[in-house]
């Protein structure tokens, strides 16, 4: 039997966040999130939250567990909802790091223009390479690890900046949020 903490949580779980693309935009994708929260704590997760209706799930979990989610997920939904959903995960730690290290909000710009975008693989210096910095101006980005960093600084609606460009690009999956979205999980994964 494992330790708890004094929370009642398994002692070597660990706090992540699933981020999904594309689920309940537009009238497509629909997906209740008591579902995708039942999904997660069918799988073994714990203290399994969401938040609104766009695919953030904040839980527990072992590691080992953790780390086969994205594909069980991804195939769940398939099975069940009949559409393919890429599933990105980031650790608390990790959110730590991302709250810290913007360097758009560093810099003083309003966070109410700000956005990240959680890449599913840190993408190869050949292909950052390939990122054209004047696509979309006045629109700014930055990438670090695994995460875009975005400034629209008149709305994200017209910008060429998007989950597609930077599939293409950088040869991976990306899901954006904004930050008030990333300031909201942030504090629920501290809180968790």
């Amino acid at each position: 039997m494992q330790d708890r903490d004094q929370d009642g949580s398994s002692a070597a779980s660990h706090r992540y966040v699933a981020l999904l693309r594309g689920i309940n935009v537009g009238g497509h994708h629909k997906l209740p999130m008591r579902d995708l929260a039942a999904m997660f704590a069918a799988a073994g997760c714990e203290d399994v939250r969401t938040y609104i209706q766009s695919g953030n799930v904040v839980f527990r979990a072992l590691p080992e567990l953790a780390d086969g989610l994205p594909t069980r997920i991804t195939a769940e939904i398939a099975a069940s909802h009949g559409f393919q959903i890429p599933v990105v995960m980031r650790t608390a730690s990790d959110f730590d790091r991302i709250v810290r290290d913007n360097p758009f909000l560093a810099a003083g710009v309003d966070p109410a223009k700000l956005h990240v975008g959680f890449l599913a693989a840190a993408p190869e210096p050949t292909r950052l390479a390939q990122l054209d910095p004047d696509r979309s101006p006045p629109d700014a980005f930055e990438v670090r690890k695994g995460e875009v960093y975005l400034h629209f600084p008149a709305g994200v609606a017209r910008s060429k900046l998007d989950n597609a460009y930077f599939d293409r690009t950088l040869n991976t999956v990306c899901t954006i949020r904004n930050w008030r979205t990333v300031g909201k999980l942030h504090e629920m994964l501290r809180g968790v």
